[in-house]
């Protein structure tokens, strides 16, 4: 009984001996790859075709693996897009200017990143997080400007009087806060990323501060684990 695609058989052998993949010739013809084995059986490519077609598959390969990634890439983005819309969205249905809030905020923070002991402090390398911690301590506890005091905690290819002004400048404090620059010998080896700005600590010596936030946090835990 001949097979439906009886017909294309002669032109699917023609190509094959020309060095054709079986994948082209099923996509050219539109033939099953399963009906195309069983022609080809008889047919063997030279070594030159054969590296041909190998070097066509790499190529292939190379494109599927390009194409892939932007793919991935492009959902990754999108998924990024909508996280910071939804964060957005809470941010803009919630009132950042209740103090209650921003207490709570704030202390889930401290519970995290701040130090523990007889003091108020935090240390970060995200200039962000530490600069809404300066801020609270100025405009929330009322710590003044000139009783915060910073420190740097840098690797050993990092210049310390340029990180002291990008701090400075980033925390909106005065250069004057910036006492020590420590540097950690053991990176010697290692360069440091451009956007790595080293560790930055903050504190202040008003430990009320600490034992407050760390009880709102550590109460604020006991609720929310509770709850219905």
């Amino acid at each position: 009984m001949l097979s439906k695609w009886s017909d294309k058989k002669e032109a699917a052998i023609i190509l094959r001996k020309k060095g054709n993949s079986i994948r082209n010739i099923e996509a050219r013809l539109n033939i099953p790859r399963s009906t195309l084995s069983g022609w080809f059986k008889g047919i063997y490519l030279t070594k030159k075709q054969k590296a041909i077609l190998d070097r066509r598959w790499r190529e292939g390969f190379l494109r599927a693996r390009r194409k892939a990634a932007l793919w991935h890439n492009d959902q990754k983005q999108k998924r990024l897009e909508v996280a910071e819309w939804q964060a957005r969205e809470i941010i803009s249905n919630s009132d950042i200017a209740n103090p209650n809030l921003i207490e709570i905020a704030f202390a889930m923070l401290y519970l995290g990143e701040g130090f523990k002991g007889d003091y108020t402090g935090m240390a970060n390398s995200d200039p962000a997080i530490l600069h809404s911690f300066v801020s609270f301590l100025i405009k929330n506890c009322h710590v003044p400007i000139n009783k915060i005091k910073c420190s740097l905690y840098l690797r050993a290819d990092q210049k310390a009087v340029s990180l002291k002004k990008f701090w400075s400048q980033t925390l909106n404090l005065p250069i004057e806060n910036f006492k020590y620059a420590n540097i950690d010998q053991r990176t010697l080896k290692s360069k440091t990323r451009d956007s790595y700005k080293g560790v930055c600590s903050i504190s202040c010596g008003n430990v009320a501060i600490q034992r407050r936030l760390v009880n709102i946090g550590r109460i604020f835990c006991e609720k929310i684990s509770k709850r219905p």
